[in-house]
């Protein structure tokens, strides 16, 4: 059996040849070194002109065969640095087109609820490793252009040696401008004049000296438009897009970690610059970056980097309410707005198995609780409102996921999800981890199921028609069709929870006997219920109570 072979291991595997490499290329420049030493005396006893070597004696001869063979040392130093250089070309591109894309591909799916193995360590020790090559070949490049500086022979190409030292200095620049990551994002929702952090980090902090020249770092925000500028020219001094408090900071060398880094702990958008709307666009579909700049030397001053960095898209809104709109922009662009795109750039629309796995992970992130097929299959008949069975391969556009109204309803199918998995988190999530909650069956299945059941089973769904509305769904006789029938209790909202959970309203209802398909009721809430047990409190009062009913309906004899 084939097994491919494991990346990581594969990377560890080809830094520590290059290490061993460059070892080599150490005592090849020492091997050198010692020749030339021994060559320049000999030079120096043969003649005390300047250096010009004499082709008309045995000495002469002997000097222009020691000469060629500091030559030939230099040829096989040029070559093995060539051969490291274009396998750490290799290797850095593997390195910053792969790892580091896939480690930013999974820090914004993470913003989406998806599980992230964040092995950010390992890239730094990787980041380091390449760090520390590329400058001692630099280095070594360095010394030998020193070494050879007095010599004026015809023979020697000065100008090979040094287009390969900036081979590696221009290697260095595009590791060091790459590394300067967001560890922690913002968050992708601000809402002006409210708190935030972020943390950003230099992964080769440790290496090259940075540290020592104390980087400061300077958060602003910028529109979509000036990101994209700033990405086409490369040049930073843009104009911002609002105000930030607070916005300045030192990054600080934590020496058991080897971290550089910065902790930005109090942030906070006082004002914010929109652009013109287009069309029917919202203000809510508007997104901006946080830009963070930073300028270091390295190698003691030998070299200046200036670089910077942009943050996953954000929605800035200036009122609660805003939230659920704002977090459909961004749960959208994290899913859908992969590696290589144009920025800020997202497909209108999508395969409805992507959206699927979209609201899986969402929803158990924001709630604890997991979605099952059967639920999937009623949020994908919702959102591409159709009553048939949908196909992985269908359609979603995202007009139809959070900007059209879904039919007969003042709300977007989004919304409606939205409302559903606020609800779940706030007071429901305990009954819906214990499977005591059916959530997302539409009421002519509920009906379906519970008319092949006894009277007073009852079931749990989300309700069709009010944002975050859970209703209770019944089976009973009815005394004016005089046939069985399902009631269903108007729906229950968090306001409503806040008042009585609904575990007491259970209770409460006696009709209700059954949890679908036949679990006794107090079996699967009991233990929730609160009751009041009438002891006088110290002030000499009973606890008053309050307790649901359905008027018309009794319990069953």
């Amino acid at each position: 059996m084939y097994f491919p072979p494991d990346p990581v291991q594969e990377i560890n595997a080809e830094l520590i040849k290059l290490r061993h490499k460059t070892q080599e290329s150490d005592e090849g420049l020492k091997k050198l070194k010692f020749y030339r030493e021994v060559f320049v005396i000999q030079y120096q006893k043969s003649s005390t002109c300047e250096v010009q070597i004499e082709q008309n004696s045995d000495q002469g001869e002997k000097l222009i065969y020691d000469f060629q063979q500091l030559l030939k040392l230099r040829m096989e130093l040029y070559n093995n640095f060539l051969h490291i250089y274009i396998r750490l070309k290799e290797l850095q591109k593997k390195f910053l087109e792969t790892h580091l894309i896939k480690w930013k591909r999974a820090q914004q799916l993470y913003g989406n609820g998806v599980p992230f193995q964040n092995n950010l360590e390992k890239l730094q020790e990787w980041c380091e490793m390449l760090a520390d090559i590329i400058w001692q070949i630099k280095l070594n490049i360095g010394q030998i252009e020193n070494l050879f500086a007095c010599f004026s022979s015809p023979e020697i190409n000065f100008e090979k040696l040094s287009i390969l030292k900036n081979y590696f200095i221009v290697l260095l620049s595009s590791l060091i401008t790459n590394v300067f990551i967001i560890e922690k994002q913002p968050p992708q929702v601000i809402k002006t004049n409210t708190r935030f952090s972020t943390k950003v980090r230099l992964l080769v902090g440790s290496k090259l000296g940075v540290s020592m020249s104390s980087p400061q770092v300077k958060v602003t925000i910028v529109s979509e438009a000036q990101a994209l500028e700033l990405i086409r020219t490369g040049k930073n001094g843009i104009e911002a897009s609002g105000v930030i408090l607070n916005n300045m900071g030192t990054m600080e060398y934590y020496e058991a970690t080897g971290q550089l880094s910065i902790s930005f702990q109090n942030l906070q958008l006082q004002t914010i610059n929109r652009a013109q709307k287009k069309g029917l666009d919202s203000v809510m579909d508007e997104k901006f970056s946080l830009l963070f700049q930073t300028q270091f030397q390295v190698g003691g001053g030998d070299l200046n980097f200036q670089v910077w960095t942009l943050s996953l898209p954000i929605v800035v809104i200036v009122h609660g309410n805003q939230d659920p709109y704002a977090l459909a922009t961004i749960t959208w662009d994290n899913a859908f707005g992969k590696p290589g795109r144009e920025l800020f750039k997202v497909p209108d629309k999508v395969h409805w198995k992507e959206v699927a796995a979209m609201l899986r992970n969402k929803f158990k992130s924001y709630t604890g609780c997991a979605l099952s097929e059967d639920n999937l299959q009623l949020l994908a008949r919702k959102v591409l409102r159709t009553s048939g069975f949908v196909k992985p391969e269908a359609q979603v556009t995202l007009s139809q996921f959070c900007k059209e109204s879904l039919p007969r309803r003042k709300f977007t199918f989004w919304e409606w999800f939205y409302g559903i998995m606020k609800v779940t988190r706030e007071h429901l999530s305990y009954l819906w981890n214990e499977g005591h909650i059916m959530g997302f069956v539409d009421r002519q299945h509920a009906e379906e199921l519970l008319l092949q059941k006894c009277n007073g089973t009852f079931l749990l769904r989300f309700s069709d028609s009010v944002i975050g509305g859970v209703t209770i769904a019944w089976v009973a006789d009815s005394q004016a069709r005089g046939s069985r029938e399902v009631f269903m209790v108007e729906p229950i909202t968090s306001r409503d929870f806040l008042i009585r959970s609904i575990s007491d309203r259970i209770y409460d209802f006696e009709i209700l006997q059954y949890l679908y398909p036949a679990l006794p009721k107090d079996q699967a809430f009991k233990k929730y219920y609160t009751l009041n047990t009438g002891v006088i409190n110290p002030n000499g009062y009973i606890n008053r109570g309050l307790i649901s009913q359905l008027p018309g309906f009794v319990a069953m004899q």
